[in-house]
């Protein structure tokens, strides 16, 4: 508590400007922290944007306070040494700082802030260790401003599993309607708005989108935070006003509002930590994970152990799954850290299918309960209902389930990121097949647009002429659900 004191002390003798900031910004709890809620833009074409050119200068002379902002280009950026690849990731984040940098009260009141809370910074900076790199190079290979890597701090705490009231989910928080308008993918099985590769990806075509839509990178994350058809009715409205059309003289809400100078804000401490008593770690210039394509179903805690890694560390860097099974079928790649592949690999390949997985799919009946299955099972309620995403309030039966395989309950089962409110309906349906002569599991997994090797695994005594093979395939769409009321990407 002294040392907390003592940093506000120091902010507050650098910041002299800052002023309480409102409860509404408090640390959000640990389930939820950093997420933000979310925007409803009307989706235009999914294309991916083309590679962004150096962002536009602000017009000098501009010099507004209180809600509008002091602009200043970062014209000192070509005067840095950039031959030689710094060791500490952070060195290289801040040589790729392009935005024009915002000097106002808001700024100086989001750095006391951050500055009078260090532990809350530290976790933050802590989480960020394994996706940082990953990000910067996506944004280099882009040419987009390196700030926008911190921008999962302000949406999300670089918190995977962060949700908001919006149903915003993940590091860059898309609600369910802009994930799929980017081609997140988001199932029973998978959320890809909480994956660390596709999710960045996203986000980063989104951001791209946004700027050449404006030619403003403020405006552009303006409108990923309140969404573009709100940000392209305020701009027209003050052009139509003979006012000025940029960021800093746009009205909009309190949120966003503040969005940009918190970015700002943590851009400035990470420019220049040591004054506000803020401990920024070097952090290494290589790659922290790498992808594995080469996947089976397997159950995650097991591909944990097989890459030498406990379920938490293997969740924080595959938080997109949703159940305790990982299906191959649905998405065929996990991520690990760069010196956890080769081990994975070598300790796959000495098991057997058989012994990949311990969960398997499950079809209630009819008049079935949750009860009478967790029994049948050996499991507990409450545990049938976690690996299943169902939430406690829930009275309704899924048409889908997954349950131990033998009858074997996953006793020793570690939490996983459970999606309680899956984003569209149960897509998988139970059908049969009468095999006919000439046929093969292989040639019925084609016609049916299954993978070969879940065939086996659901017919293990093979293609018996006259008899029935089952699979699962994806059901019919039914009619989507009213997205609940939000404010961003909706």
């Amino acid at each position: 508590m002294r040392l907390r004191a003592l940093l506000a002390a120091a902010a507050a003798a650098l910041l002299p400007a800052c002023s309480t900031p409102p409860a509404s910004e408090l640390p959000p709890s640990a389930q939820e922290e950093g997420a933000a809620p979310a925007s409803t833009p009307a989706p235009p074409a999914a294309t991916r944007a083309p590679a962004a050119q150096a962002p536009a200068k602000a017009a000098s002379g501009t010099a507004f306070e209180g809600a509008h902002a002091t602009v200043t280009p970062r014209e000192h950026i070509a005067t840095i040494d950039r031959t030689t690849p710094p060791e500490d990731l952070w060195q290289r984040i801040r040589q790729g700082f392009a935005m024009p940098d915002i000097d106002n009260a808001l700024v100086r009141e989001k750095m006391a802030y951050y500055a009078a809370r260090p532990e809350y910074l530290q976790r933050t900076f802590n989480r960020s260790r394994m996706y940082l790199y990953h990000i910067v190079e996506e944004l280099e290979k882009r040419g987009m401003p390196t700030e926008i890597a911190l921008l999962p701090m302000v949406e999300s705490a670089f918190n995977p599993m962060a949700y908001s009231r919006a149903h915003a989910s993940g590091l860059w928080q898309f609600v369910p309607g802009t994930g799929k308008r980017w081609e997140l993918q988001q199932n029973w099985w998978y959320d890809g708005r909480r994956d660390i590769v596709d999710s960045t990806n996203a986000a980063l075509d989104y951001l791209q989108y946004l700027y050449e839509m404006y030619g403003d990178w403020q405006l552009a994350l303006a409108s990923y935070n309140w969404g573009e058809n709100a940000v392209a009715r305020a701009v027209a409205k003050n052009r139509r006003a003979a006012k000025p059309a940029d960021y800093a003289h746009l009205s909009m809400p309190l949120e966003t509002r503040h969005y940009l100078p918190k970015l700002q804000a943590l851009k400035n401490i990470i420019s220049n930590p040591e004054p506000l008593g803020i401990v920024l770690d070097p952090i290494p210039n290589q790659p922290y994970f790498a992808t594995y394509t080469k996947l089976r179903d397997i159950d995650v805690q097991l591909a944990a152990k097989l890459a030498d890694m406990s379920v938490d560390q293997f969740i924080a860097l595959n938080p997109g799954f949703s159940r305790p099974l990982i299906r191959a079928s649905v998405t065929p790649r996990i991520v690990l850290p760069a010196d956890k592949v080769d081990i994975f690999h070598e300790n796959l390949q000495k098991l057997d299918e058989q012994s990949l997985v311990s969960w398997k799919t499950y079809y209630p009946k009819k008049g079935e309960s949750l009860e009478s299955i967790a029994k049948k099972y050996s499991m507990t309620v409450a545990h049938l209902r976690e690996v299943n995403g169902i939430s406690p309030r829930s009275r309704s039966m899924p048409s889908l389930l997954v349950v131990p395989a033998n009858g074997r309950a996953a006793v020793a089962m570690a939490k996983l990121p459970i999606m309680y409110a899956p984003p569209i309906p149960i897509t998988y349906r139970r059908i049969y097949h009468t095999v006919k002569p000439g046929e093969t599991l292989a040639s019925i997994a084609k016609r049916y647009r299954v993978s070969a090797e879940d065939m086996k695994r659901w017919n293990p005594k093979g293609a018996i002429v006259g008899q029935r093979v089952t699979m699962e395939v994806r059901a019919a769409k039914g009619k989507p659900r009213a997205q609940a009321k939000g404010k961003r990407r909706a």
